[in-house]
């Protein structure tokens, strides 16, 4: 743990985006050490045809180039999703474009999608071996004149090296991606990534906002459930600012993730949960940075909880003391494992 906490004030005296670029660099080198303990019995999960030791997965956005997945996966995650990969490579927005939000455990980021492209991400999870459940999220260039052929390029192209597909129509930081959350355009969308992916066929699910109304649930859901789509998270970050925030960076423009987040986040999920009504698997995601966190996300209805802002603030152990306090929540609870706990407050 000391090791963990010198690390972490190292990091917190970088900008926020060198830190990161810190933190992938010592993931390559293998500094960081493998959790090697095992999971709580209670905390297996059967889904997506997979058996994961745990629940708890890692958001896109920390890996969005495949760099490191299996080293992550090497910190205790249950799964890990990389991206978002878009089909050409793209500098993303001007820096300075990610804020830590030390006082409220938050985080503000306007990225815009920044990556190395389609073919570097290929490439790496190419080479990797299977093991683990690595899902692969996808989005689209911003210039991009036909963003639905963009998710299509990505997922036929990654497809045979994911465990899950994901269509990021969430992130506020590329013009105009939220518009893809409306009824005829998200249709539109999946239906031209399933066809697709017809040849290698992977789950797919749809990431979606929390700042999404009532009504834009509505369409989701339908949309979703009449084509049958395996799953969707909920949420990606949001444009609104709670008035409990006290940082100075709490005006800077993107979206808000970390603690802020959670109740508005858990909300939406308990939203989209009441309409999927079991039809589909909810991942829930936005602010998780404890085991009542996580356990909070699975009795409004997630089978699967992410996070990514809150290691920013505790780092990899954090991954380890999640899965501890969920075991004890469910054992406090007299709950066998996890599924028993889904959905269990609606």
């Amino acid at each position: 743990m000391g090791w963990y906490r010198a690390a972490d004030l190292l990091l917190s005296r970088l900008d926020a985006e060198d830190a990161h670029g810190l933190a992938i660099r010592s993931l390559k080198s293998g500094l960081l050490p493998r959790d090697r303990r095992p999971d709580p019995p209670s905390l297996r999960v059967e889904v997506l045809g997979r058996t994961l030791r745990n629940p708890i997965g890692l958001a896109a956005g920390f890996d969005k180039n495949a760099e490191v997945p299996d080293a992550l996966l090497g910190l205790g995650f249950g799964f890990v999703e990389i991206g978002s990969v878009t089909p050409k490579p793209q500098d993303g927005n001007p820096r300075p474009r990610l804020f830590r939000l030390g006082e409220d455990r938050g985080v503000i980021n306007r990225m815009g999608f920044p990556g190395q492209g389609l073919d570097a991400a290929r490439a790496r999870l190419q080479r990797r071996p299977r093991r683990g459940v690595v899902g692969v999220n996808v989005g689209a260039n911003k210039d991009s004149v036909d963003r639905a052929a963009d998710y299509v390029t990505c997922a036929a192209a990654l497809a045979p090296s994911a465990d899950y597909l994901v269509c990021n129509v969430s992130s506020p930081n590329t013009p105009g991606l939220r518009s893809l959350q409306g009824r005829t355009q998200l249709g539109d969308l999946l239906r031209r990534v399933q066809d697709s992916i017809a040849a290698h066929p992977v789950p797919l699910l749809v990431k979606i906002a929390p700042d999404a109304t009532d009504d834009d649930l509505d369409d989701i859901v339908a949309v979703c459930r009449e084509l049958e789509v395996d799953g969707i998270i909920v949420g990606n970050t949001t444009l609104s600012r709670p008035p409990s925030l006290r940082s100075a960076r709490g005006g800077e423009t993107g979206g808000l993730s970390g603690a802020p987040l959670m109740a508005l986040s858990t909300e939406v999920l308990r939203k989209t949960a009441r309409r999927v009504e079991r039809q589909c698997l909810l991942i829930g995601a936005g602010g998780v940075g404890s085991g009542a966190d996580a356990y909070a996300k699975i009795r409004a209805g997630a089978t699967l909880v992410q996070l990514y802002s809150m290691l920013v603030y505790e780092g990899p152990p954090l991954v380890r003391r999640i899965k501890n306090e969920l075991a004890a929540l469910l054992a406090r609870d007299g709950l066998a494992s996890v599924a028993d706990a889904i959905g269990a407050d609606l």
